[in-house]
């Protein structure tokens, strides 16, 4: 299945022939010259390898173990955030979006709006996603089968958007673990969207560690390896300059030495991929 090539923001194309598209960054937003430095860190490392960049953080985790944990700054200073980043290195930049209200304000700054795997079904939020023109990345639920993703496709096409992106973050199986089916992979990408591969959440064990998700960062190099080789248009890396002292997701992002080093890994699978055609 090839997937039509279209245009995230100028210079950066995803699906068809389209370079490999990495989207990256923490989970979520921190104070802004930390996101700026740790932002610029990663354009240097993604630099070096023939792919595309999308920086990703969350303005807010609405989806939390604790009621204690750290959400974030919110929508303004987030989007504040966010609009630096984008100013100040010329890169495009995706943020989730929770509410439908939050889609027309999130759409002045993002070139994406993701819609988080727990809320792929709920159709007012893809709709309002989809009204604002820009991109939008669909997680698939943890709970649902790939062709299932056909009603959020229609809900976002509903709305105005054609420009969809669908991305693997695992599948429940049993009590606080995640597994991936690769099979999912080109079943997804059978929808006609590019599909991405999430490998820093398909290998988090949700609620794992008591009052916070827990995960193992190791697990994520093998994952990614085989999303590649099956021929997923991008991939989605939580990565953070110190994960452990991160306040969401510590556990299964990744340090910079990690990313450069995966992103190596998939240069040259990519690249053997493609020269097979």
């Amino acid at each position: 299945m090839i997937t039509k090539r279209w245009e995230i923001a100028p210079g950066v194309e995803v699906g068809g022939d389209a370079p490999l598209l990495i989207i990256a960054g923490p989970c979520v937003l921190e104070e802004e010259d930390f996101t700026l430095k740790w932002a610029e860190q990663l354009i240097k490392i993604v630099s070096k390898f023939p792919f595309g960049f999308v920086f990703k953080a969350s303005y807010e985790k609405a989806n939390r173990t604790s009621a204690q944990a750290i959400r974030g700054p919110g929508l303004d200073e987030g989007l504040s955030i966010l609009a630096k980043v984008k100013s100040t290195f010329g890169v495009p930049v995706l943020t989730d979006v929770h509410e439908s209200n939050e889609c027309a304000s999130v759409a002045e700054v993002v070139d994406i709006l993701q819609i988080p795997a727990f809320l792929c079904r709920q159709t007012r939020l893809l709709m309002a996603a989809g009204s604002t023109g820009k991109a939008v990345n669909i997680k698939k639920g943890q709970f649902l089968h790939p062709d299932d993703l056909r009603g959020a496709i229609d809900k976002v096409s509903a709305g105005g958007s054609d420009r969809i992106l669908l991305t693997e973050r695992g599948t429940s199986f049993g009590y606080r673990e995640l597994v991936v089916d690769m099979r999912n992979l080109e079943r997804m990408r059978q929808l006609g969207c590019p599909t991405i591969f999430d490998g820093t959440h398909s290998v988090q064990r949700p609620g794992g560690s008591g009052g916070s998700t827990g995960g193992d960062r190791r697990e994520v190099a093998g994952l990614v390896r085989a999303a590649i080789a099956h021929g997923v248009e991008g991939v989605f890396l939580e990565a953070h300059p110190n994960p452990d002292q991160s306040p969401s997701d510590g556990p299964n992002m990744l340090t910079p030495e990690l990313f450069e080093q995966v992103l190596q890994q998939i240069a040259t699978i990519d690249a053997a991929r493609r020269s097979c055609k």
